[in-house]
């Protein structure tokens, strides 16, 4: 789970690295009105610091996200102080309202740890679906298309701080093992270093597919978009 320390860079480096947060938010709320031209809610999910959010905000008429990280859900909170950000588990989570757009984002239902949580999060997508709404995911890698032993390193300097990131990843049976060294340097606390690890499971698209349809959801498969991952579309009846 994200901590504090990568919630503080998390939007700085991503943004550096060429993710455009408000482009991926416009292009996804123009596929889902074509399947729900008045989707007028949206609950994004895996919300992480809210960069997403702070978009579909102006998108939607009401919108409200979702996140495990606390650290996260206060940057969230901060960021967007007239939107409701839970804190709660994309596996289990059960808010007192449903939405007609639920979203998933940057590769976060790759988190969930196998097949059976995989269909647990996306009946929880489901159950928070108005009738007619639409599951938005833009999945992480399938296993033919992820890269075994990538290794990527970026620099970027903004308002007088570095930030250097440096990852690797390597397959782990059904998942990839991602390790991330940050080293964040300013002219008043210096340099310091830290490590996130992330475990994401390397699910087939078949895999999506069905678990999409066992939680009622008819599905569509977009290739291309978010990094060439794709996006997942799936409606509810």
């Amino acid at each position: 789970m994200y901590g504090a320390d990568l919630t503080e860079i998390h939007d700085l480096i991503h943004e550096s690295r060429g993710k455009d947060y408000g482009a991926e938010a416009r292009e996804l709320t123009g596929r889902v009105r074509r399947l729900r031209p008045d989707a007028r809610s949206l609950l994004d999910v895996a919300c992480g610091t809210g960069a997403h959010l702070r978009h579909f905000a102006g998108l939607f008429d009401r919108v409200e996200g979702l996140e495990l990280s606390e650290p996260m859900v206060r940057a969230a909170r901060r960021a967007l102080p007239d939107v409701p950000v839970h804190v709660g588990d994309m596996r289990t989570f059960g808010l007192d309202a449903r939405f007609d757009v639920v979203t998933c984002m940057f590769g976060s239902i790759g988190y969930a740890t196998d097949e059976a949580e995989l269909h647990a999060t996306l009946a929880a997508f489901a159950r928070h679906l108005n009738p007619g709404g639409v599951a938005a995911v833009d999945p992480w890698w399938f296993p033919e298309t992820y890269l075994d032993g990538h290794v990527s390193a970026d620099v970027t300097t903004a308002a007088g701080r570095t930030v250097a990131r440096v990852s690797h990843s390597a397959r782990e049976g059904p998942a990839c093992r991602m390790d991330v060294h940050y080293v964040v340097a300013d002219a008043h606390a210096g340099a310091r270093h830290f490590t996130e690890s992330h475990r994401i499971s390397l699910f087939g698209r078949a895999t999506y597919e069905t678990a999409f349809r066992a939680a009622g959801l008819g599905v569509e498969y977009i290739p291309g978009l978010h990094s060439r991952r794709g996006l997942f579309l799936g409606l509810a009846p």
